[in-house]
């Protein structure tokens, strides 16, 4: 399952849906991500991909703190 927060709203989408597998690279997840939402890929450029040990992914924008 791949968790994605975008433009403050959460979706779950399946590995089969945007065409990955789960070791696909962080460049190929934002770039089906963003075919998935009708976006040009540098709408994920500063999105950060974090590979869970239950396997999932989650894809969210990077945390600014300060």
């Amino acid at each position: 399952m791949v968790h994605v927060r975008f433009e403050g709203r959460s979706y779950d989408v399946t590995e089969r849906q945007i065409h990955i597998s789960r070791d696909a690279s962080d460049r190929t997840i934002k770039s089906r991500l963003a075919q998935h939402f009708d976006v040009t890929e540098n709408r994920f450029e500063t999105y950060v991909v974090d590979r869970r040990p239950s396997g999932d992914i989650i894809v969210r924008p990077e945390a600014v703190y300060g």
